[in-house]
């Protein structure tokens, strides 16, 4: 695995991914795309659930910009970072972004990309491609209207307007607003509150949700099919009917 992210495995049901770039504001380079198809690899094979955070008081400043400035229309259409935040989006198990300071072009579409933001109070958001010459191009054009509504997803991505924390707070954008000291446990806290739920049910859940408009509600019927042969779903419901008898 690559010395640009930092992975701990401490806990069984969950990956922490830490972007390790800071002299570069952990800017999303080749080499770090790279190593980040290579995490998805691992929570397809191995499902849990992940935290995706940065260091040094940056989540991710962006694209790598002098890579950007040489690329042409190949590297264009192969999509480099639209096909990892897509395959991000679809790891079976839900994801957390965990965001203290910058969350700028690609680094704030890594961040859409995930299920869940939480962000500090000095966090910012921002989509600065036009300003450059180009076009949001990694999945910020669809998903940042579908979070956050089409009139201020135009203002960020078309008029270059940033959202601090509060702002995105107010607009959905993100989860929960804690100090810097607290972020990693908020996000922890998170998955605690996901590691809760029936796993099959927590993954149907995502993709039923992440499913196109002309899938429902054939996905949920599908997906509740699924789950009502599922064994942990009896067992939950028995525990709870005994719950609710002790009670009577």
């Amino acid at each position: 695995m690559s010395d640009l992210i930092e992975l701990d495995r401490t806990r069984e049901d969950r990956l922490v991914v830490t972007l390790n770039r800071p002299e570069r504001r952990n800017a999303l380079d080749r080499a770090m795309i790279d190593a980040l198809h290579d995490v998805c690899a691992e929570l397809e094979e191995h499902p849990r659930l992940a935290i995706v955070t940065g260091q040094e008081g940056v989540f991710a400043g962006g694209a790598d910009i002098a890579e950007l400035r040489d690329r042409g229309v190949a590297e264009a259409l192969e999509g480099i970072n639209l096909r990892l935040f897509e395959r991000l989006r679809r790891v079976p198990m839900p994801t957390v972004a965990a965001i203290d300071g910058w969350a700028l072009g690609g680094g704030a579409e890594l961040a859409y990309a995930c299920d869940f933001r939480l962000a500090t109070p000095r966090a910012v958001f921002g989509q600065p491609e036009v300003g450059l010459g180009i076009v949001a191009g990694a999945g910020a054009a669809y998903r940042l209207p579908r979070l956050v509504g089409e009139s201020l997803a135009k203002d960020i991505l078309m008029a270059g307007r940033r959202l601090t924390a509060a702002e995105a707070h107010s607009a959905g954008l993100v989860h929960a607003v804690p100090e810097p000291a607290d972020l990693m446990s908020a996000a922890h806290e998170l998955c605690d509150r996901l590691a809760a739920q029936a796993p099959l049910a927590l993954r149907l859940t995502k993709l039923a949700i992440d499913a196109p408009d002309a899938a429902h509600p054939a996905v949920e019927m599908l997906a509740q099919a699924v789950l009502f042969t599922d064994q942990d779903k009896h067992d939950r419901m028995t525990a709870f009917l005994d719950r609710r008898r002790r009670r009577d």
